[in-house]
């Protein structure tokens, strides 16, 4: 049966890069700081551990043996790779990273968000890469978050799931959008009318949960007459603009395409909740400086757009034409 040998620990083979590196038991104990009778002992272990000599004797002192240069290779790599492990990670600097970020939002902020986000990084991280994900009720985002797939998830719902860290965003007054064409536009939206219209709605992209509209009307035991469904908030408004149909959302998506299309917001006729957006991510990146940075920029963004939000509310273009 063959003899186990003994394991090699990080002083052991700090022990035999700096034998190889000097190539004489004398002047590695002084640079370790050890006896020669205890560094001797340790070249015995080495020696043991290896089955090979390591060093042996030449003209002019100690020689490295070929399995010695090869040994020297290795310990330098583990080494430096134990260095690695051990010592803190360099400050994060965004100027000069080229880090691939990953970031989960549903399309509804394609118009208004999202540039913004891509602004900030384009501004400060002109290296880094910024791969957005579509969130829809057939990706696993909570999967994606604690296996690395996504750093951060942007969205909306009642009851954020549990189980990540959580920031506030920004609130979203509810409103309802229609084509200016619609002779609904130029009518008061009582709650029965409402829930009698024909309503376009998107897919929840969350397959266990109602959307955030949906979810509310049942809590309070109704239920709106949804015609259309569209897997992209991209549809919207092509749809109200050739149909009768009207789309609850956010403020913000509305004002967005009102400003260049001829379409009406109109205020919710129901007292919805405000839409709340959420930051989420994992634990697995909580501390890591990169994803800070991160979560720091989408936050500026949100502050941002939060601002001008309450300033529409102020003064609110309910029935806005649009241009032709």
């Amino acid at each position: 049966m063959p003899r186990t040998r003994e394991p090699l620990d990080t002083h052991l083979l700090r022990i035999l890069q700096i034998l190889l590196t000097e190539q004489s038991v004398s002047r590695a104990a002084i640079k370790l700081e050890l006896s020669q009778p205890a560094l001797s002992n340790s070249l015995r272990r080495l020696r043991d551990i290896t089955g090979d000599p390591i060093l042996v004797r030449g003209k002019t002192g100690m020689v490295p043996t070929s399995r010695g240069l090869e040994l020297l290779a290795h310990a330098n790599d583990a080494l430096s790779a134990i260095d690695r492990i051990t010592q803190p990670p360099d400050d994060f600097e965004p100027a000069r990273t080229k880090r691939e970020f990953h970031l989960g939002a549903p399309d509804y902020l394609d118009a208004m968000f999202l540039p913004n986000i891509a602004e900030i990084l384009r501004r400060e991280a002109p290296y880094a890469k910024l791969i957005v994900h579509p969130i829809n009720a057939d990706y696993d985002y909570v999967g994606s978050l604690e296996d690395g797939g996504l750093d951060v998830v942007i969205g909306n719902w009642l009851e954020p799931p549990p189980q990540m860290h959580m920031a506030r965003l920004f609130d979203d007054e509810v409103v309802c959008m229609i084509g200016s064409q619609n002779p609904v536009a130029h009518r008061e939206l009582t709650p029965k009318l409402y829930l009698e219209l024909p309503h376009l709605a998107p897919i929840p992209y969350v397959t266990t949960r109602q959307s955030f509209i949906d979810g509310y009307l049942a809590s309070q035991g109704l239920q709106r007459n949804i015609q259309m469904t569209i897997p992209y908030f991209g549809m919207v408004a092509g749809m109200l603009l050739r149909t009768d149909l009207i789309f609850t959302t956010g403020r913000q998506f509305a004002q967005h395409y009102a400003r260049y299309l001829p379409l009406t917001i109109l205020p919710a006729p129901l007292p919805f909740p405000p839409m709340r957006f959420y930051l989420l991510w994992h634990e697995r990146c909580h501390d890591a400086q990169e994803v800070i940075w991160l979560r720091q920029c989408i936050t500026k963004v949100a502050t941002m757009l939060g601002a001008s939000l309450g300033n529409s509310r102020q003064n609110p273009p309910t029935r806005h034409p649009g241009k032709p």
